[in-house]
């Protein structure tokens, strides 16, 4: 359909349309999540179906809809530097707004729930495409929606504390995957925020989370060797992540009831990679 077609239906205040069954009007929308054009992208398609998820138009249907996101996630997958990573980006998005309706109103059996979080977190690991803001096209960020996610999903009555901690591995393994370019635009707090939403639901015991702690300090004050790549490559995105999970724990609302002994946790873990910065004045 033309641009005026769905101009219109904005104006409308996002009513659904009668004149078209729901399934094409679906299936267009979804076709418009991969389009470089950030108009039909990010500024039609994306807050369509999410307005439509969250005011029920598919609560009917709301599992082959995450479904067809899910498989979104896939299409294209380890490309770099083209455009099926905004399909993938995009459909994170909307899988996350297909959990969250769930997580408002239960309507998906605890399966469906787990099948997805299984496919986010496959894809945010194997997903190669870390272009954050792209000229002319807008955002691709496929690594903060991956994050923004899994955030929503830390969120689900289905998860308890094994898939919480599945979380945070994952969380984890993407801040330490080898980049060719650190992370720019924001995805370190994203993923500290995913990271708070797992420990605000205060199931998972400090004798996970000081390993887990451990192992992002090791990888932050590691410095590679002098050759043609920048040596904070190695160790730069653990060492904003760790710092962005202080920030978000010191001065972040609804703190989780450990925050005390995570502090002193993260605290630890900073002062083992800014030694340098630290030591006392005149040594």
């Amino acid at each position: 359909m033309s641009g005026a077609y769905w101009q219109q239906v904005h104006a409308d205040g996002l009513a659904v349309p009668t004149d078209r069954p729901l399934d094409d009007l679906t299936a267009e929308l979804t076709r418009m999540l991969g389009d470089p054009d950030p108009a039909k992208r990010d500024g039609t398609a994306y807050p369509t179906l999410t307005t439509w998820v969250d005011r029920g138009v598919y609560d009917d249907l709301l599992a082959g809809l995450g479904d067809g996101m899910a498989i979104g996630l896939g299409i294209g997958l380890g490309e770099q530097g083209t455009d099926t990573v905004f399909r993938r980006s995009f459909s994170a998005l909307v899988l996350g707004e297909c959990i969250a309706r769930d997580n408002r109103r239960p309507l998906l059996p605890g399966g469906k729930i787990l099948e997805w979080g299984d496919r986010l977190s496959t894809w945010l690991l194997r997903e190669r495409d870390l272009r954050g803001f792209v000229p002319g096209k807008g955002w691709a960020h496929a690594v903060a929606h991956g994050a923004d996610t899994l955030a929503t999903l830390a969120g689900s009555p289905h998860l308890a504390t094994p898939e919480l901690t599945v979380i945070l591995d994952v969380v984890a393994d993407r801040v330490l995957l080898p980049v060719d370019q650190l992370f720019t635009s924001g995805e370190p707090d994203r993923l500290a925020h995913a990271t708070m939403a797992v420990l605000r639901r205060n199931v998972v015991p400090l004798r996970v989370l000081e390993p887990w702690i451990a192992r992002l300090a090791a990888s932050a004050s590691t410095r590679a060797s002098y050759d043609e790549r920048d040596p904070y490559l190695a160790g730069g995105n653990a060492e904003a992540f760790l710092r962005a999970l202080y920030l978000q724990l010191s001065l972040g609302s609804q703190p989780p009831q450990m925050r005390s002994d995570l502090l002193l946790v993260v605290v630890d873990a900073l002062k083992s990679s800014n030694a340098a910065f630290l030591r006392p004045t005149g040594e």
